[in-house]
């Protein structure tokens, strides 16, 4: 697949970087529409050929972000070899060298944020709060908060359920479903719409 497909969804200055990863590996990029799941994934072929999935509403700087993220996999594995754990030691150091390969990509107060990321890379995006939060600054006109800004005993509205706060479980809220009563536990990024 040429780079050059890609350009509408990147931001400036990123196809040489995608060139050098690229390289000469058959690679297949399939843009999504937005999954809740996953930003993206990574597969390696029976054809020995590569697959990678992005989800198409990303910003610019999240979509490479991810794309590097899942790069990342190929270039440990071929380096490396198959055995090694998919988010292990080698794909942190793959993907750390790649974040700072490509710093200059990011905008100047992104910057910051992903130099202290690539310190010790994380496999989950969810994981980094700073760039949760970076990345859903456009949202703050809607009426969503995250999970992690309410309080025991709130409700609140996720996915067209109402839920109520019943206690705090290391990081994570244990929460009830108010209208099936089973609980849930919910991640302390997760957006949702409090209700009064």
């Amino acid at each position: 697949m040429s780079v050059t497909i890609l350009e509408k969804y990147l931001p400036e200055n990123t196809l040489p970087h995608l060139r050098k990863w690229f390289g000469e590996h058959a690679i297949h990029i399939k843009i999504t529409r937005g999954r809740h799941s996953k930003l993206g994934d990574y597969r390696r072929m029976e054809n020995k050929s590569h697959q990678i999935t992005i989800n198409s509403t990303l910003q610019p700087q999240l979509f490479f972000f991810v794309l590097t993220h899942e790069l990342a996999h190929l270039l440990a594995f071929e380096q490396y070899g198959r055995r090694i754990a998919p988010h292990g030691a080698e794909w942190k150091e793959t993907f750390r060298t790649m974040l700072l390969e490509s710093i200059s990509v990011y905008t100047e107060d992104l910057k910051p944020i992903i130099l202290r990321f690539a310190r010790s890379p994380k496999a989950n995006f969810m994981a980094s709060p700073e760039l949760v939060k970076y990345f859903h600054v456009e949202d703050a006109q809607d009426e969503t908060n995250y999970i992690d800004d309410l309080i025991i005993g709130d409700t609140f509205m996720y996915r067209k359920q109402q839920y109520v706060i019943r206690e705090k479980r290391k990081i994570n809220y244990l929460c009830r479903n108010l209208d099936n009563g089973k609980e849930y536990s919910f991640r302390p990024l997760a957006r949702v719409v409090k209700l009064n």
